[in-house]
Protein backbone atom coordinates (compact mmCIF):
# COMPACT_ATOMS: atom_id res chain seq x y z
CA UNK A 1 0.00 0.00 0.00
CA UNK A 2 2.89 2.36 0.68
CA UNK A 3 4.07 4.51 -2.21
CA UNK A 4 7.72 5.36 -2.63
CA UNK A 5 8.23 8.73 -0.90
CA UNK A 6 10.66 11.41 -2.05
CA UNK A 7 10.95 13.96 0.72
CA UNK A 8 10.51 17.70 0.41
CA UNK A 9 13.88 19.40 -0.01
CA UNK A 10 15.53 16.32 -1.53
CA UNK A 11 18.45 16.79 -3.91
CA UNK A 12 17.20 17.58 -7.42
CA UNK A 13 17.65 14.49 -9.63
CA UNK A 14 19.40 15.11 -12.95
CA UNK A 15 17.04 15.70 -15.87
CA UNK A 16 17.87 17.22 -19.26
CA UNK A 17 14.79 18.97 -20.71
CA UNK A 18 13.76 18.21 -24.27
CA UNK A 19 11.45 21.19 -24.72
CA UNK A 20 9.04 23.13 -22.54
CA UNK A 21 7.87 20.16 -20.44
CA UNK A 22 9.25 21.70 -17.24
CA UNK A 23 7.26 24.90 -17.89
CA UNK A 24 4.07 22.92 -18.55
CA UNK A 25 4.53 20.91 -15.34
CA UNK A 26 5.19 24.06 -13.30
CA UNK A 27 2.10 25.76 -14.75
CA UNK A 28 -0.04 22.72 -14.01
CA UNK A 29 1.24 22.65 -10.44
CA UNK A 30 0.67 26.38 -9.91
CA UNK A 31 -2.94 26.05 -11.06
CA UNK A 32 -3.79 22.79 -9.32
CA UNK A 33 -4.26 20.89 -12.58
CA UNK A 34 -3.67 17.14 -13.06
CA UNK A 35 -1.06 16.04 -15.57
CA UNK A 36 -0.75 12.92 -17.75
CA UNK A 37 2.61 11.84 -19.19
CA UNK A 38 2.51 9.64 -22.30
CA UNK A 39 5.50 7.81 -23.72
CA UNK A 40 7.45 4.56 -24.03
CA UNK A 41 8.81 2.67 -21.05
CA UNK A 42 12.15 3.98 -19.81
CA UNK A 43 12.18 7.28 -21.69
CA UNK A 44 12.48 9.44 -18.55
CA UNK A 45 8.92 10.07 -17.33
CA UNK A 46 9.56 8.97 -13.74
CA UNK A 47 12.85 10.87 -13.54
CA UNK A 48 11.10 13.97 -14.88
CA UNK A 49 8.48 13.84 -12.12
CA UNK A 50 11.13 13.33 -9.42
CA UNK A 51 13.11 16.25 -10.86
CA UNK A 52 10.10 18.57 -10.88
CA UNK A 53 8.94 17.60 -7.39
CA UNK A 54 12.39 18.42 -6.03
CA UNK A 55 12.53 21.67 -8.04
CA UNK A 56 9.16 22.71 -6.61
CA UNK A 57 10.09 21.61 -3.09
CA UNK A 58 7.17 19.20 -2.75
CA UNK A 59 7.11 15.70 -1.23
CA UNK A 60 6.48 13.05 -3.87
CA UNK A 61 4.59 9.77 -3.48
CA UNK A 62 5.30 7.42 -6.38
CA UNK A 63 3.05 4.41 -6.90
CA UNK A 64 4.05 1.72 -9.41
CA UNK A 65 0.67 0.53 -10.70
CA UNK A 66 0.05 -3.17 -11.39
CA UNK A 67 -2.78 -5.60 -12.11
CA UNK A 68 -3.70 -6.09 -8.45
CA UNK A 69 -3.55 -2.42 -7.43
CA UNK A 70 -7.01 -1.46 -6.16
CA UNK A 71 -8.50 1.82 -4.99
CA UNK A 72 -8.07 0.71 -1.37
CA UNK A 73 -4.30 0.47 -1.92
CA UNK A 74 -4.28 4.18 -2.79
CA UNK A 75 -6.86 5.41 -0.28
CA UNK A 76 -6.09 3.24 2.74
CA UNK A 77 -7.61 0.51 4.88
CA UNK A 78 -8.15 -0.64 8.42
CA UNK A 79 -5.27 -2.73 9.77
CA UNK A 80 -4.74 -4.67 12.98
CA UNK A 81 -1.97 -3.06 15.04
CA UNK A 82 -1.14 -4.03 18.61
CA UNK A 83 -4.50 -5.71 19.07
CA UNK A 84 -6.40 -2.67 17.79
CA UNK A 85 -7.97 -1.95 14.43
CA UNK A 86 -6.62 1.35 13.12
CA UNK A 87 -7.08 3.25 9.89
CA UNK A 88 -3.91 3.66 7.79
CA UNK A 89 -3.88 6.18 4.95
CA UNK A 90 -2.72 5.04 1.51
CA UNK A 91 -0.24 7.12 -0.52
CA UNK A 92 -2.93 9.06 -2.41
CA UNK A 93 -4.69 10.03 0.82
CA UNK A 94 -1.41 11.08 2.42
CA UNK A 95 -0.60 13.23 -0.60
CA UNK A 96 -4.04 14.87 -0.49
CA UNK A 97 -3.73 15.61 3.25
CA UNK A 98 -0.13 16.87 3.06
CA UNK A 99 -0.30 18.82 -0.19
CA UNK A 100 2.21 16.51 -1.86
CA UNK A 101 2.57 15.31 -5.45
CA UNK A 102 1.18 11.82 -6.12
CA UNK A 103 2.57 10.06 -9.19
CA UNK A 104 0.78 6.98 -10.54
CA UNK A 105 3.26 5.27 -12.83
CA UNK A 106 1.65 3.23 -15.65
CA UNK A 107 -1.84 3.98 -14.36
CA UNK A 108 -3.54 1.78 -16.99
CA UNK A 109 -2.09 -1.28 -15.26
CA UNK A 110 -4.22 -0.66 -12.15
CA UNK A 111 -7.70 -2.06 -11.63
CA UNK A 112 -10.68 -0.18 -13.06
CA UNK A 113 -11.88 1.13 -9.67
CA UNK A 114 -8.72 3.27 -9.41
CA UNK A 115 -9.73 5.66 -12.19
CA UNK A 116 -13.15 6.15 -10.57
CA UNK A 117 -11.43 7.31 -7.37
CA UNK A 118 -9.31 9.79 -9.31
CA UNK A 119 -12.18 11.60 -11.02
CA UNK A 120 -13.20 13.91 -8.12
CA UNK A 121 -9.53 14.90 -7.75
CA UNK A 122 -9.21 15.85 -11.42
CA UNK A 123 -11.90 18.51 -11.63
CA UNK A 124 -12.61 21.74 -9.78
CA UNK A 125 -13.80 19.87 -6.67
CA UNK A 126 -10.31 18.49 -5.86
CA UNK A 127 -11.78 16.17 -3.25
CA UNK A 128 -11.11 12.59 -2.20
CA UNK A 129 -14.08 10.74 -0.67
CA UNK A 130 -12.89 8.18 1.89
CA UNK A 131 -15.96 6.01 2.25
CA UNK A 132 -14.53 3.74 4.95
CA UNK A 133 -13.97 6.65 7.35
CA UNK A 134 -16.81 8.87 6.19
CA UNK A 135 -14.39 11.68 5.29
CA UNK A 136 -14.46 13.89 2.22
CA UNK A 137 -10.98 15.33 2.00
CA UNK A 138 -10.31 18.56 0.18
CA UNK A 139 -6.86 18.54 -1.39
CA UNK A 140 -4.40 20.62 0.62
CA UNK A 141 -2.53 23.44 -1.15
CA UNK A 142 0.36 21.99 -3.13
CA UNK A 143 -1.37 18.71 -3.98
CA UNK A 144 -0.89 17.58 -7.57
CA UNK A 145 -1.93 14.38 -9.31
CA UNK A 146 0.40 13.09 -12.04
CA UNK A 147 -0.10 9.87 -13.97
CA UNK A 148 1.74 8.15 -16.80
CA UNK A 149 1.17 5.42 -19.33
CA UNK A 150 2.67 3.93 -22.46
CA UNK A 151 0.21 4.35 -25.38
CA UNK A 152 2.28 2.01 -27.55
CA UNK A 153 2.01 -0.90 -25.13
CA UNK A 154 -1.70 -1.38 -24.66
CA UNK A 155 -4.43 -3.73 -25.68
CA UNK A 156 -8.17 -3.26 -25.74
CA UNK A 157 -8.42 -4.26 -22.07
CA UNK A 158 -5.79 -1.75 -20.89
CA UNK A 159 -6.41 1.73 -22.13
CA UNK A 160 -7.53 5.04 -20.65
CA UNK A 161 -11.08 6.00 -21.48
CA UNK A 162 -11.50 9.38 -23.19
CA UNK A 163 -13.55 10.52 -20.18
CA UNK A 164 -10.47 9.97 -18.01
CA UNK A 165 -7.84 11.29 -20.45
CA UNK A 166 -9.77 14.52 -20.91
CA UNK A 167 -9.51 15.28 -17.21
CA UNK A 168 -5.73 15.76 -17.51
CA UNK A 169 -3.32 18.09 -19.18
CA UNK A 170 -0.97 15.90 -21.17
CA UNK A 171 2.66 15.86 -22.30
CA UNK A 172 4.02 13.39 -24.82
CA UNK A 173 7.47 11.95 -24.19
CA UNK A 174 9.79 10.00 -26.47
CA UNK A 175 13.39 8.86 -26.37
CA UNK A 176 15.84 11.78 -26.56
CA UNK A 177 17.74 12.65 -29.72
CA UNK A 178 21.07 10.78 -30.03
CA UNK A 179 23.01 13.89 -28.96
CA UNK A 180 20.87 14.49 -25.89
CA UNK A 181 20.74 10.81 -24.97
CA UNK A 182 24.53 10.61 -25.19
CA UNK A 183 24.78 13.55 -22.79
CA UNK A 184 22.24 12.01 -20.40
CA UNK A 185 23.86 8.56 -20.35
CA UNK A 186 27.38 9.96 -20.07
CA UNK A 187 26.32 12.18 -17.15
CA UNK A 188 24.49 9.38 -15.31
CA UNK A 189 27.11 6.66 -15.86
CA UNK A 190 30.27 8.81 -16.07
CA UNK A 191 31.34 6.82 -19.15
CA UNK A 192 33.23 8.91 -21.71
CA UNK A 193 31.02 10.45 -24.44
CA UNK A 194 32.77 8.63 -27.30
CA UNK A 195 31.92 5.15 -26.02
CA UNK A 196 28.51 6.33 -24.84
CA UNK A 197 27.68 7.59 -28.33
CA UNK A 198 28.27 4.12 -29.77
CA UNK A 199 25.88 2.60 -27.22
CA UNK A 200 23.27 5.19 -28.13
CA UNK A 201 23.74 4.37 -31.81
CA UNK A 202 23.15 0.68 -31.04
CA UNK A 203 20.05 1.58 -29.02
CA UNK A 204 18.63 3.42 -32.02
CA UNK A 205 19.05 0.32 -34.18
CA UNK A 206 17.41 -1.89 -31.53
CA UNK A 207 14.48 0.51 -31.21
CA UNK A 208 13.95 0.28 -34.97
CA UNK A 209 13.08 -3.40 -34.41
CA UNK A 210 10.14 -2.61 -32.13
CA UNK A 211 7.01 -4.24 -33.49
CA UNK A 212 9.07 -6.70 -35.54
CA UNK A 213 11.36 -8.89 -33.42
CA UNK A 214 10.90 -6.88 -30.20
CA UNK A 215 7.86 -5.74 -28.22
CA UNK A 216 9.77 -2.80 -26.76
CA UNK A 217 12.94 -0.91 -27.64
CA UNK A 218 15.84 -0.53 -25.23
CA UNK A 219 15.23 2.17 -22.62
CA UNK A 220 17.50 5.04 -21.67
CA UNK A 221 17.58 3.44 -18.22
CA UNK A 222 19.10 0.26 -19.65
CA UNK A 223 21.63 2.34 -21.57
CA UNK A 224 22.75 3.92 -18.29
CA UNK A 225 23.07 0.44 -16.74
CA UNK A 226 25.15 -0.77 -19.68
CA UNK A 227 27.44 2.27 -19.66
CA UNK A 228 27.92 1.90 -15.90
CA UNK A 229 29.05 -1.72 -16.29
CA UNK A 230 31.51 -0.72 -19.04
CA UNK A 231 32.91 2.15 -16.97
CA UNK A 232 33.55 -0.28 -14.12
CA UNK A 233 35.59 -2.52 -16.40
CA UNK A 234 33.18 -5.11 -17.79
CA UNK A 235 33.90 -6.10 -21.42
CA UNK A 236 31.65 -4.21 -23.81
CA UNK A 237 29.94 -7.25 -25.35
CA UNK A 238 29.20 -8.78 -21.93
CA UNK A 239 27.76 -5.52 -20.65
CA UNK A 240 25.58 -5.16 -23.75
CA UNK A 241 24.33 -8.73 -23.40
CA UNK A 242 23.42 -8.20 -19.74
CA UNK A 243 21.88 -4.75 -20.09
CA UNK A 244 20.62 -4.38 -23.67
CA UNK A 245 19.93 -7.87 -25.05
CA UNK A 246 18.76 -10.19 -22.27
CA UNK A 247 16.22 -7.69 -20.85
CA UNK A 248 14.56 -7.33 -24.27
CA UNK A 249 13.84 -10.94 -25.24
CA UNK A 250 13.94 -14.60 -24.16
CA UNK A 251 13.92 -15.88 -27.75
CA UNK A 252 17.31 -17.42 -28.56
CA UNK A 253 16.99 -16.77 -32.30
CA UNK A 254 16.15 -13.13 -31.69
CA UNK A 255 19.09 -12.82 -29.29
CA UNK A 256 21.47 -14.15 -31.93
CA UNK A 257 20.12 -11.64 -34.43
CA UNK A 258 20.58 -8.81 -31.94
CA UNK A 259 24.14 -9.90 -31.20
CA UNK A 260 24.87 -9.77 -34.94
CA UNK A 261 23.66 -6.18 -34.81
CA UNK A 262 26.02 -5.50 -31.91
CA UNK A 263 28.91 -6.86 -33.97
CA UNK A 264 27.94 -4.63 -36.90
CA UNK A 265 28.02 -1.54 -34.68
CA UNK A 266 31.04 -2.37 -32.48
CA UNK A 267 33.02 -4.61 -34.83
Amino acid sequence: MDGNLQLKGAEVPFYLPDGDECDVFAAAYANGLPLLLKGPTGCGKTRFVAHMAAQLGRPLYTVACHDDLAAADLIGRYLLKGGETVWVDGPLTRAVREGAICYLDEVVEARKDVTVVLHPLTDDRRILPVDRTGEELEAAPGFMLVASYNPGYQNILKTLKPSTRQRFLSIEFDFPSPERETEIVATESRLDPERTARLVRLAGKLRALKGQDLEEGVSTRLLVYCATLIRQGMPVERAILAAMIEPLTDDEDVKRGLLDLVTAVFG
